[in-house]
């Protein structure tokens, strides 16, 4: 499953990478992209969309 996600507080490079370790935490096999200038995350998963949002939630990031 595909999901694309926008987090309006991702300002940097440093903060996709925090989003990244957090979607992996959940889901290991994950393909994560992230674009701090769009605040868009592009997540290939097989988990379900609330987990990947909780996920990113618990990173201390808000998902619109």
């Amino acid at each position: 499953m595909t999901l694309q996600l926008k987090v309006p507080n991702m300002a940097c490079s440093a903060c996709g990478e925090t989003i990244t370790k957090a979607i992996k935490t959940v889901d290991a096999a994950a393909t994560v992209t992230t674009d701090p200038k769009s605040k868009l995350v592009k997540i290939e998963t097989e988990v379900s969309e609330t987990v990947v949002r909780q996920a990113i939630t618990d990173a201390g990031y808000s998902v619109a």
